[in-house]
């Protein structure tokens, strides 16, 4: 059997650790607010992930080798440029994993992707994060930076050396007040719920998703739904690397002995 090359992404907005072009599915993983797409690096590489699985993540704008580039503080504009930048990659089923800000990022390009040739995608993991459908007024994009630092430390998901240098904090402040921005502001626009399974993971002592907003998700899909609680905070996945790769292993392998239906790639 031969597999054709690669697709290589058409602007920055895509990472491949580990380029797979014989893969059955890939793996799009979205960050949080301030992160990166390196945050899902030991997750691609997770000895419990199917080997036929290909992860894929998100760059935004604004950090890392893109820091040079005008920051977007909009979750639809946000999640229109993802849609474009996943077009190259719609040869294979995908699914989504996003966490925080990134399973809002997740959900909205999915909604994007449904009516389009790429379609749905196979799965969506939402992570640490309420369902769209229920808004809390959030006000962190407001704090000044010592606040704003202090709560990145309760977070726990920057490195605190991080926090502790002054000019790497000149240049993550900036981004996380961005983001924070975005996120804080969005508003769900009311749509018709997805077809795709829908798996929400969260931790048991995550301030910022209460299992019952996390457990609302289930009426954004037509699909099968569940719900995986971990011990741990926000961060939870942190050091359950490879229980949340069980998981999505576990989740794609069934669906993956399930008849194809009608929508592109939510098969």
């Amino acid at each position: 059997m031969s597999f054709s090359p690669p697709p290589q992404p058409s602007d920055p907005w895509i990472r491949r650790f580990r380029p797979r072009p014989e893969a059955d599915v890939r793996l799009v993983c979205f960050p949080h607010a301030g992160g990166s797409a390196s945050y899902f690096h030991p997750l691609a590489q997770s000895p419990t992930l199917l080997p036929d699985t290909e992860v894929l993540a998100v760059q935004y704008p604004g950090r890392q080798d893109r820091r040079r580039e005008r920051l977007l503080d909009s979750v639809p504009e946000t999640a229109d440029r993802i849609a474009e930048a996943l077009a190259p990659f719609g040869d294979r089923p995908l699914a989504f994993f996003g966490h925080s800000m990134g399973a809002v990022l997740a959900f909205e390009v999915a909604q994007r992707l449904r009516e389009g040739a790429i379609g749905e995608p196979r799965a969506l993991f939402v992570s640490g994060r309420r369902a769209p459908s229920l808004h809390r007024r959030g006000t962190v994009h407001l704090l000044d930076d010592a606040d704003l630092v202090g709560e990145l430390r309760r977070a726990g998901g920057t490195d605190p050396r991080f926090l502790d240098d002054e000019e790497l904090l000149a240049e993550i402040i900036p981004v996380v007040r961005n983001d924070y921005r975005a996120v804080e502001l969005y508003r769900w626009t009311p749509t018709s719920p997805l077809s795709c399974p829908l798996t929400a993971l969260v931790g048991d002592r995550d301030p910022q998703a209460p299992l019952d907003d996390v457990e609302a998700w289930r009426q954004h899909t037509e699909g099968p739904f569940d719900l995986k609680v971990f011990s741990g905070g926000h961060f939870y996945l942190n050091t359950h690397q490879r229980g949340v790769a069980d998981v999505i292993s576990k989740t794609l392998a069934d669906r993956a002995q399930r008849p194809a239906t009608a929508r592109g790639n939510a098969r």
